[in-house]
């Protein structure tokens, strides 16, 4: 086998998944030296997932890809319970319907749409030449530790691959292993999946339906005397996924499509006959979940998504929790390569973060299949009622809404002395997704999401609440503490960068837009930007009614009192990193020096 010499690389991506993918989109943001491996031999075609939660779609939206998405995407919004009727146990009923997602969960939807195309969306964009190596297949990576250690600079990370039969060598200062639950990556470096698989078969196939069964376009838990059935619509009118349980002693190996379309046909009973037009894809799995018991090497090589954890498909929530886990790392790793962050500090956090998420998602998906194993049903007496109860209150959590990180240096949970993070701002909580609300832009009147003026660049956000400036109090206190703000985000940009591109502003007023003239607003919030030189309007909104979309009533979400403000700092990523009252301005100093590198004295 011939060879190729060694080829330098910041960051080296094994695999082309949703987890590498959105990494990439980051580095790509941050002008990063990377480049992707991936053994297929081109683009994925059709993926197997498709339930894309409403925390992925704020992703995509703050990419700015979301249009495309939700144009294309199916909409969940309801889900029916069916269990068996009490006058015909052999037979089916509708129980109940209750909304997939409640409106407070997030401003956006519950979609559905095939994982090839939301790669096809990532991949959009990294430029018109996207830096993949097509038929790429890893075989070893090895990590030099000294090097690791002693020089945060050096390409302590060898990998070693074969694409046409030619061995090819590359050196990176950090890899991703984005190489799924068969990981190369995770068995180089010696790591473990630890967990178990139970003896629980399912059936998942995407059908083209003909039946007379009424909530076919809908999301449906079906419990019948035969086993349950989780339906899930997919994009465009006809398309449907069923996730069916088979019985009790099944092997993989023994699932045909002939019989696991005839268990549906049972499981729906003779009330509702069921047929199949056309079967655009069908597998067959068992039940587990697994972790792994390291998640990194030296702080030099990461792993994600089914590297790292695997579990059931029902609650969709793996490639969601996997295109998080590349969203996390992304940004972190673009700060310490454009040497804005210390790599011993902000690249920790990556670990904290997603192996305790990914610890959680294993002991949800352990209870939530539960709910749908006919067999742990009928032995510990979980009525068709309770599945529904529970189905409910998880919305949060199968919204991608409920993840929290634990207190670091990047997420000051702890409150300051003189205020807490639940008296100046109850809406919000250090550590979870910044929420939007809707507000009005100061300078056109567009009623909008807020989130929208919070583009996902890498940059950081101070949000500033200043209530009302007709009080005379309240604009004084704003000119205090942009001072503050000022010389905070000038220490932290490099010389000859935009004032706004490291930490950005947004200004949230409680005032009539109407009243307030341009020359008011202190100019911190208004940057001279771009390569035009031009003073950037759109970082000011004020909470009003609005034209032609109501009131947003964004102080009300966010709990925030017009007369005290807040300040909130929020991540490249949209989470809270830290809520202080306007009086606390300069602790934000220390807050970035704690990971920051101080760009001028």
């Amino acid at each position: 086998m011939t060879t190729t010499e060694a080829e330098k690389v910041d960051v080296l991506i094994c695999g082309s998944g949703s987890a590498g993918l959105c990494a990439a989109v980051w580095l790509a943001r941050f002008g990063v030296n990377y480049r992707i491996l991936e053994r297929r031999d081109g683009p994925l075609k059709t993926g197997q997932a498709d339930g894309v939660q409403t925390r992925t779609v704020e992703i995509f939206d703050s990419f700015g890809i979301a249009e495309e998405l939700l144009r294309e995407a199916y909409h969940v919004l309801e889900v029916a319970f069916w269990a068996p009727d009490p006058r015909d146990p052999g037979e089916i009923a509708r129980t109940r319907y209750a909304a997939d997602k409640e409106t407070a969960i997030s401003h956006q939807p519950h979609v559905i749409l095939n994982q090839a195309r939301l790669n096809a969306l990532m991949t959009g964009l990294l430029g018109p030449e996207p830096p993949v190596e097509y038929g790429c297949e890893v075989r070893e990576v090895r990590v030099d530790d000294g090097a690791a250690a002693e020089d945060p600079d050096a390409y302590a990370v060898t990998v070693t691959a074969v694409k046409d039969g030619v061995e090819r060598t590359y050196r990176a200062k950090y890899v991703l292993g984005c190489d799924g639950a068969h990981s190369t990556v995770r068995r180089s470096l010696g790591f473990k999946m630890v967990g178990d698989s139970s003896d629980a078969v399912w059936g998942v196939m995407d059908v083209y339906p003909r039946t007379d069964f009424p909530d076919i376009r809908k999301k449906c838990v079906i419990n019948s005397a035969a086993g349950s059935i989780l339906v899930v619509p997919r994009e465009g009118d006809a398309l449907v996924r069923l996730y069916t349980e088979l019985p009790a002693g099944t092997r993989v190996a023994d699932v045909s499509l002939e019989g696991l379309q005839a268990h549906a046909r049972r499981v729906f009973g003779g009330r509702y006959p069921l047929d199949f037009a056309e079967t655009a894809w069908w597998s067959a799995y068992s039940i587990g979940q697994r972790l792994a018991d390291r998640f990194h090497r030296a702080h030099r090589v990461f792993l994600t998504g089914d590297a790292c954890h695997t579990h059931s498909p029902k609650a969709g929530q793996g490639m969601n929790v996997s295109l998080q886990d590349g969203h996390n790392v992304g940004w972190k790793l673009g700060m310490v390569l454009r040497r804005l962050a210390r790599p011993d500090v902000l690249l920790p956090t990556y670990v904290l973060e997603r192996e305790r998420t990914a610890a959680d998602l294993i002991d949800f998906d352990r209870a939530f299949a539960r709910l749908f194993d006919s067999r742990y049903r009928r032995e510990n007496h979980v009525s068709p009622r309770d599945v529904a109860d529970h189905f409910v209150r998880a919305g949060r959590y199968t919204a991608g809404q409920a993840v929290r990180y634990d207190p670091s240096v990047i997420t000051a949970a702890t409150p300051s002395s003189s205020s807490s993070s639940s008296s100046v701002a109850s809406g919000l909580t250090v550590g979870m997704a910044f929420r939007s609300a809707q507000v009005v832009r100061f300078c056109d009147a567009k009623a909008m999401q807020l989130v929208k003026g919070m583009p996902a660049n890498g940059q950081w956000y101070l949000v500033v609440f200043a209530g009302d400036l007709a009080r005379p109090e309240s604009a004084a206190r704003l000119r205090e503490v942009t001072r503050s703000l000022e010389r905070i985000a000038y220490r932290f940009t490099p010389p000859g960068a935009d004032p706004d591109s490291v930490i950005d502003r947004i200004l949230v007023l409680a005032s009539d837009r109407k009243t307030v003239e341009q020359d008011e607003i202190p100019a911190f919030f208004t940057p001279v930007t771009g390569k035009r030189g031009m003073k950037c309007l759109t970082k000011v909104f004020a909470d009003e009614e609005s034209y032609n979309s109501g009131h947003g009533h964004a102080y009300e979400a966010y709990g925030v009192h017009p007369e005290r403000g807040a300040l909130v700092v929020v991540r490249p990523d949209h989470y809270v990193s830290k809520i202080a009252s306007l009086d606390e301005a300069d602790s934000l100093e220390q807050f970035f020096e704690g990971f920051m590198i101080p760009q001028r004295t």
